[in-house]
């Protein structure tokens, strides 16, 4: 990636946390703004909203409000157009709905779909429906899926306004579901769970993270836990990867899409790298990426941005990077 040009390439933001959940926001009106989840080994968590001061090109610390234990995910409501709620997503022990102002946040919902236990099984993964955002879906180690069907009324005084209710369960797994990602064809959903097929993971790995192609979704992508490797499937011949990008060199921990294009995709791992790949020429091997960026840290999540393609974030440590591609 060249660093050079009149515009910065790169931009840093340091987190007082080591920054684990990381996501882009949505909305037209709010260029450059992301959620930043910790990760302390403790019940007291925090999330931030950061935003670039593009005027000196600094981040800056919007708001910060308590989560208990780290989020394993953050996403704004995908909300192109402005016309919802400026609501946030977090999920960890249950999956919470707040509602973002300009200088603090606050809970509007709790979703909890075990309402018979004291004891609750946490939450590793949740998505939020693109082609309707009244849906969102969240994954569980107790071997759950389940879909949430979200009402968000209109801004009366201070009254929450934003409630959900359980539309379906799939209890369709023997073993803990890692992640699950709704496809923009009809609303179709993946899920990833710990069986996964020996002919895509020799070692009988469970799948860890699952997403499917912004603009192709006859294509996803999955990796393995504990692997270097990242698979790209076809849903027409879905035991058989269509390619495989092996070129980091310690465990996968992010993966993304292009927004914009169907043959681009993200890497990013323990390795320090950043990979950018172009994969038109499958089925053909993908032998190496079109471009590389080597962080100071190992790296912990990518997210490329739906409103911006240029742009593309990843976090380490206690740092928030957005580099521009």
């Amino acid at each position: 990636m060249s660093l050079h040009g009149k515009r910065k390439e790169i931009y840093k933001y340091e987190a007082p946390w080591t920054v684990y959940a990381m996501n882009w926001s949505v909305r037209p009106d709010k260029r450059f703004r992301l959620a930043l989840g910790s990760f302390v080994e403790e019940y007291n968590n925090k999330v931030q909203i950061v935003g670039l001061e593009e005027e000196n090109s600094e981040f800056v610390c919007r708001n910060t409000f308590d989560h208990p234990y780290p989020t394993t995910k953050v996403m704004w409501i995908p909300d192109s157009k402005g016309a919802y709620p400026d609501l946030l997503a977090t999920s960890g022990d249950y999956l919470r709905i707040w509602r973002v102002g300009d200088t603090e946040t606050r809970l509007e919902c709790l979703l909890n779909n075990n309402k018979n236990s004291d004891f609750c099984a946490p939450l590793t993964s949740f998505d939020w429906n693109e082609v309707d955002p009244n849906l969102l879906g969240t994954s569980s180690i107790d071997t759950t899926c389940t879909i949430w069907g979200l009402e968000t009324g209109q801004v009366l005084g201070r009254v929450n306004l934003v409630s959900g209710h359980v539309k379906t369960q799939l209890i369709a797994h023997d073993k803990e579901v890692y992640d699950i990602s709704f496809s923009r064809a009809g609303g179709r959903q993946g899920h990833v769970c710990l069986s996964g097929s020996g002919r895509l993971d020799p070692q009988h790995h469970p799948l860890l993270r699952l997403c499917w192609n912004k603009q192709d979704p006859n294509y996803l992508v999955t990796m393995a836990m504990d692997s270097m490797e990242v698979v790209i499937l076809d849903v027409r011949v879905p035991c058989t990867p269509v390619a495989r990008l092996n070129n980091h060199r310690a465990c996968v921990n992010g993966i993304a899409w292009a927004p914009h294009s169907s043959c681009h995709i993200c890497t990013a791992a323990e390795d320090h790298q950043a990979l950018i790949w172009d994969i038109q020429q499958m089925p053909r091997a993908i032998e190496d990426p079109i471009l590389a960026y080597t962080a100071e840290g190992e790296i912990n999540n990518v997210q490329w941005a739906t409103t911006q393609p240029d742009w593309i974030a990843i976090c380490y440590n206690n740092c928030l990077e957005i580099l521009r591609v």
